[in-house]
């Protein structure tokens, strides 16, 4: 099964989403609960797995599902397909500040990896599947651990990223160190290895952990400046702890204030 070629815009700036432009009887498949709106003219059907052409027959559906289910996302997925006689748009949203990439899986040699909840949706014929590190020093130190997702196929694929996305382009015998957090994708030429940071003090005290992610060429890489599990941390640590804070009780403390006082100006005036 050919891939359907789509057409696609790319708006916003923090908070972005993709709009395809699917012409009659091409379809797109997203991620489930990605969907932002889309015209009349699409109908929806969630299917097991990817619902690619190589998950043939029950039994190939329901091994697609078990892939996806290792990955962490949904057992289904959801095909949006154009059976109006124009052209129709269904738009898919990121869930959380970042980029929205697309990747033409045809100029990367038909395969990409990538972080496990990055996938965000793909022109029909896209195969999503799971890829196993091999090496056990990546599976238990790596941050995304043994397993990652895999596209494959000659078509469009979008994947999202938090914050800031940058490439880079490593020749062969090239290395980059990053925090295990911030790898988004890469091709599969790119050699993924995990390495001590050398120091006890830099590992207790730096602020980076005790391992980075050692990339090697030749091939492509992706990075995100914000990983979600680092935005999350923030968050975590800058909520109140204990059900409020000075700033909430403040507020609640300023209202029944503002209560009484607004309850002593009353008691003057009937006076």
């Amino acid at each position: 099964m050919s891939m359907d070629v789509i057409d696609y815009d790319i708006r916003g700036s923090e908070m972005q989403f993709v709009e395809i432009e699917l012409d009659p009887g091409e379809a797109a498949v997203g991620e489930a609960g990605s969907m932002m709106f889309m015209d009349a003219g699409i109908t929806m059907d969630a299917v097991f797995g990817d619902g690619s052409a190589q998950q043939g027959g029950f039994f190939g559906k329901l091994l697609g599902a078990g892939k996806r289910l290792l990955t962490g996302e949904s057992l289904f997925t959801t095909v949006y397909t154009n059976q109006a006689g124009a052209k129709q748009r269904v738009a898919f949203a990121a869930p959380f500040p970042g980029k929205i990439m697309p990747m033409d899986l045809r100029q990367l040699g038909g395969m990409l990896i990538c972080q496990k909840d990055s996938f965000l949706c793909a022109a029909r014929g896209v195969s999503i599947g799971i890829a196993f590190q091999q090496k056990m020093g990546v599976g238990f130190f790596g941050g995304e651990g043994f397993i990652m997702q895999k596209l494959e196929g000659d078509g469009l694929a979008f994947i999202h990223a938090g914050g800031t996305v940058v490439r880079r382009e490593l020749q062969a015998g090239q290395s980059l160190l990053v925090d295990t957090g911030c790898l988004v994708a890469h091709t599969p030429s790119v050699n993924f290895e995990i390495q001590y940071v050398g120091k006890i003090k830099t590992a207790l005290f730096g602020g980076e952990g005790l391992f980075l992610a050692r990339l090697s060429g030749p091939g492509q890489v992706w990075l995100q400046s914000l990983p979600f599990s680092r935005l999350a941390s923030r968050v975590f640590a800058a909520a109140p702890q204990r059900g409020g804070s000075r700033e909430e009780g403040s507020l609640l403390g300023g209202l029944a204030t503002g209560s009484a006082l607004s309850g002593l100006f009353s008691s003057d005036n009937d006076d």
